[in-house]
């Protein structure tokens, strides 16, 4: 999607038992709450 662009596969990196870090990364980096992004993750 050309609205998350600026993130990187780092960013996206899920490693099993790491969800809380990834989130926290993309909570960062698109300052959205936790709830939002477990929204957006849901909807893709």
């Amino acid at each position: 999607m050309q609205k998350f662009a600026m993130l990187t596969d780092q960013d996206l990196m899920f490693v099993d038992g790491k969800k809380e870090e990834m989130l926290g990364r993309l909570q960062i980096k698109l300052g959205k709450t936790k709830e939002e992004l477990l929204s957006i993750i849901s909807a893709l």
